[in-house]
């Protein structure tokens, strides 16, 4: 009996233990694969240094811009080159400014050098501003959204540097939200009586989908032959990125907010879908910890909307009844356009959480939130007045309710196709 329970044993441990190691394996195959070694441009600058040998230097970024050891892409690029000239965006050189705050001239604190800012009167680079100035670089976290401005100024810049015989170096970044393309492309073709292109403007200068699936050298690639910038461009490449990481599984540990309003992965995640709500009365979540994921507004009752939008098994979401009282921004305290109480509003709506990346359509489920809230409180649901959703959108269709919601998926997976498909050539990863 004895000899008996030894040789059960004996089986139990020997399976266990190959168990282990099986699992042991797995695990670890499992973390290679989601955690590979991705570095960015700015890691691999100095491979890169005949770029910069020589000339003075000018670098666009804010403190999204550093390398994987935490290091300053300005204190980098200052060490490493004649660094002349800074360039601050939306939010500024240091991202200490909120969502459209206008961005002044100034002189950095830590390094003394000009800071010219490219928010404000001056959004392309002028002549005086690159005076001091041979090579251009640009190094800041994108966040793959068509209206996210970083993309804009990039532009400018590319324009400036052709104006002016300036070489544009992209120290290039993961695309946080991957490679996938979603959306509808932006219309740049209609005018108004004066000319002017109705719908391009700083959230959307060029025709392209709303989740546009490229890094940010892959698209400055796009821009300079498509849109024939002509600039000399350079571009910095990472290494080990691939077209379906999401920033969490690249291994880089440096998320740092690019934006006030953008804490998160989770953030950007859902951004190019829920930011429609900025063309509308409703909030977008500005003033809480969860800005684009909480969508709400005082009239909304939060258990209805949230069953509504449930039952219509939007793939890869769920939706979590939820209520919050924003510290700034629309229903805040010192909001005076769709808040007349003077203090601070409790908004009902929904918190968005993402349960499956690989289904979730960010772009489908911010236009079926749209849709639901605009036909489940008619009398209080309303667009902007200056009509800021069609710049979002690309287009008037959507605030004038041209299509149905069916029709709308249909238009965004055959856009989306078509882009993915004219884009391919430009890609690097």
């Amino acid at each position: 009996m004895q000899k008996k329970i030894k040789v059960i044993l004996s089986a139990i441990l020997t399976t266990t233990l190959c168990l282990s190691l099986v699992t042991l394996n797995y695990n670890k195959s499992a973390k290679a694969v989601a955690n590979p070694k991705v570095t960015v441009g700015i890691d691999n600058i100095d491979s890169y240094k005949d770029l910069f040998q020589g000339k003075k230097v000018g670098l666009i970024t804010n403190p999204s811009g550093m390398n994987s050891n935490f290091a300053s892409t300005i204190d980098v690029l200052n060490s490493k080159t004649n660094l002349t000239t800074l360039f601050a965006a939306e939010h500024g050189i240091r991202g200490n400014n909120q969502d459209g705050g206008t961005i002044g001239n100034e002189i950095d604190v830590k390094t003394g050098l000009p800071v010219y800012s490219l928010y404000g009167k001056d959004k392309k680079p002028t002549a005086d501003m690159l005076k001091d100035v041979d090579v251009l670089v640009y190094d800041m976290q994108d966040v793959g959204a068509r209206f996210y401005t970083f993309i804009n100024t990039m532009a400018y810049a590319m324009q400036a540097c052709a104006e002016n015989n300036k070489t544009f170096v992209i120290l290039d970044r993961p695309n946080p939200i991957g490679g996938n393309v979603e959306g509808t492309i932006l219309n740049d073709i209609d005018t108004d009586a004066n000319g002017k292109q109705k719908y391009v403007s700083f959230v959307g200068m060029y025709p392209i989908p709303q989740r546009y699936g490229m890094t940010i050298g892959e698209y400055a690639k796009y821009l300079n032959k498509t849109q024939k910038i002509k600039c000399d461009l350079e571009i910095v490449p990472m290494n080990g990125w691939t077209r379906d990481m999401y920033y969490d599984q690249t291994g880089l540990k440096t998320w740092v907010m690019p934006s006030p309003n953008m804490p998160t992965l989770d953030t950007a995640t859902v951004y190019a879908g829920t930011c429609v709500f900025e063309g509308t009365n409703v909030s977008e979540g500005r003033g809480t910890t969860r800005p684009f994921e909480l969508i709400g507004a005082p009239w909304i009752n939060s258990i209805d909307l949230a069953d509504k939008l449930n039952s219509l098994n939007i793939p890869g979401a769920k939706f979590r009844a939820a209520s919050f009282a924003p510290t700034f921004s629309k229903y805040s305290a010192t909001d005076t356009i769709y808040n007349t109480t003077g203090k601070t509003q409790n908004c009902g709506g929904v918190q968005v959480y993402v349960i499956d990346r690989s289904k979730y359509n960010s772009i489908k489920t911010g236009l079926a939130m749209l849709y639901t809230i605009r036909d489940m409180y008619p009398n209080d649901f309303k667009y902007r007045a200056d009509n800021y959703l069609d710049l979002l959108t690309g287009d008037s269709y959507v605030r004038e309710g041209t299509y149905t919601l069916q029709q709308l998926f249909d238009r965004v997976d055959k856009e989306s196709e078509e882009f993915k498909k004219s884009t391919k050539k430009f890609y690097i990863y």
